[in-house]
């Protein structure tokens, strides 16, 4: 063996031996910085070990909101805070006790995003991540119903079937609630997503599995099965998850390429799979359909389109329209006269008495105008809904409220 050889090996096993340090430190905890700390007094600290950043800042839904200026009119962010370094570590403790919640945020630094690395914790909106922490005080307050607890839970599959409609298989994500397994009946509730989302929405950002948990092992709401579709017509499933590979996802992606029918004409695809393979009620009664912004536009329109389907429907932040599609550029338009299929349309659901039709919106919404025009129609014609007025915007903060609150509602 040359001397080279044998000089090549040795620096090999270094390598190798440092790779495997590196490892596992990594492995058993080698980063020691805390972020977030969460206190129960509600106070929350932030850190970043980045000695050589010139600037690091925070950002999240835990900070008062900015108005910015977007291509969808005025919305509301969330102000970006500096952080103070010492020793290389950024820090940042918020000056007031934050409220019982769920929180997202992300650090720049230098003017980039960038993700916690000590918080293995986030959340894919659209095509960007964020970190989250939860804040909880007591015993059922938002923080808690937000968190896993020890309760019986339900199961979360990943569900494919066949849309004859969009001439394609398709992928849903379905809850059934604890002891579904004995083979009782449950009634159904569809839980439609917005634009940008898909059928992992609900789970993940919307915390759709520990909110339905809490409130029946609380006794607050009746044991359902909850089915939350794909909204995206050309879409199969979850970006990356479908054949289509790891394209970046967009706002409004599934308008392209235009696919071969609509949302609303294609669900009967999906109640028919979920009457044929899951132990539900399958009369009016028993289902209820709700969504958020794009999802409550299809709960509005779906509710309309098979009037005898659902006896609940819940518009949460919906982007609703007299026309016969739905216009941002007319969301600010106050004439509520409503083309004649839609007038239908709506008469005829109305007729058979929905024992619940929910309209809930934050008052600084941009929709907060087409729900506005939608709700002096429903007036001028005396169709009976109930309205929910809620502070801030088109958030998720919002839409977990409107689903822990239209879930108590159903089926009593």
């Amino acid at each position: 063996m040359n001397i080279l050889y044998k000089k090549n090996i040795l620096f090999l096993i270094a390598t190798l031996c440092c790779l495997t340090s590196v490892a596992q430190q990594a492995l058993f905890g080698g980063n020691e910085i805390v972020s977030p700390e969460v206190n129960s007094d509600g106070f929350v600290t932030f850190r970043l070990f980045a000695p050589n950043a010139k600037q690091v800042q925070v950002t999240g839904d835990f900070l008062p909101n900015i108005k910015v200026q977007t291509p969808f009119g005025e919305v509301e962010q969330p102000q970006t805070i500096d952080m103070v370094q010492a020793n290389g570590v950024w820090s940042y403790t918020t000056p007031t006790s934050l409220s019982p919640e769920l929180y997202s945020y992300k650090f720049k630094v230098d003017g980039l995003d960038y993700l916690d690395p000590s918080n293995v914790y986030m959340c894919r909106d659209i095509a960007s991540y964020t970190n989250i922490f939860i804040v909880s005080k007591e015993k059922g307050d938002k923080g808690d119903l937000y968190s896993v607890n020890d309760v019986p839970h339900g199961n979360v599959s990943k569900v494919w079937y066949d849309s004859p409609t969009l001439k394609m298989n398709r992928r849903m994500t379905v809850y059934t609630p604890p002891g579904y397994e004995k083979g009782d009946k449950y009634p159904a509730l569809y839980l439609l997503h917005g634009a940008g989302g898909d059928e992992d929405a609900w789970v993940s950002l919307g915390r759709a599995s520990q909110v339905l948990d809490n409130l029946i092992a609380a006794g607050k709401i009746e044991p359902m099965i909850v089915v939350m579709t794909n909204g995206n017509p050309n879409c199969e499933a979850a970006p990356g998850e479908w054949s289509k590979g790891m394209y970046k996802p967009s706002f409004m992606g599934h308008m392209n390429p235009a696919p071969v029918a609509s949302m609303e004409e294609s669900f009967m695809d999906v109640v028919n799979f979920v009457d044929n393979n899951y132990n539900v009620y399958t009369d009016k009664q028993h289902r209820a359909i709700c969504g958020l912004s794009m999802g409550g536009g299809h709960s509005f329109s779906i509710s309309k389109l098979y009037p005898e389907l659902f006896d609940y429907v819940g518009l949460f932040s919906a982007a609703v329209s007299l026309k016969n599609n739905f216009r941002l550029e007319e969301t600010s338009n106050p004439q509520n006269e409503a083309d004649p299929i839609v007038a239908e349309q709506l008469k005829v659901m109305f007729e058979n008495n929905p024992k619940l039709y929910w309209i809930a919106i934050g008052n600084t919404d941009f929709l907060y105008q087409a729900n506005e025009t939608y709700r002096n129609y429903l007036d001028s014609k005396g169709y009976k809904y109930e309205y929910v007025e809620t502070d801030g915007g088109h958030i998720w903060r919002n839409w977990r409220i409107y689903l822990t609150t239209f879930a108590q509602r159903l089926f009593k």
